[in-house]
């Protein structure tokens, strides 16, 4: 299952070399993921349990404008207690960087747990 995200780049996101800061490019895989969540598991985000295990990004390209970011969010193959979802940041045209994330499921005390069934069947279509 995969989504495509408008996110905005915002003038607070540039450094002083003019262009969007290499943090911010995490920041924008966020707000994506949290889309994705809302569209894909169809539940609020104030209900998930979820907690990033593993960040991993690489730039390909700056991004020197305002506009927006197009970030597509594609779940991978969920583990048991884990899923992973890639990233492809696009501006103007342009893939500008990609990654992944690690996803884990959560109890409420903070402990691992098994992905709900309904997840995995929403993460597989």
């Amino acid at each position: 299952m995969s989504i495509v995200a408008d996110v905005p780049v915002r003038f607070r996101d540039f450094d002083s070399f003019g262009h969007v800061n290499n943090a911010v490019y995490a920041t924008y895989c966020e707000q994506a993921r949290v889309k994705f969540f809302e569209a894909v598991l169809d539940v609020p985000l104030s209900e998930l349990s979820i907690v990033v295990a593993h960040l991993e990004l690489d730039y390909r390209a700056p991004i020197e404008g305002v506009g927006s970011v197009q970030v597509e969010v594609e779940a991978g193959e969920p583990g048991t207690k884990s899923f992973p979802l890639s990233y492809e940041l696009s501006y103007d045209g342009e893939v500008v960087a990609t990654g992944e994330t690690i996803q884990v499921a959560m109890d409420g005390s903070g402990s691992p747990v098994e992905i709900p069934d309904s997840w995995r069947a929403a993460l597989d279509e």
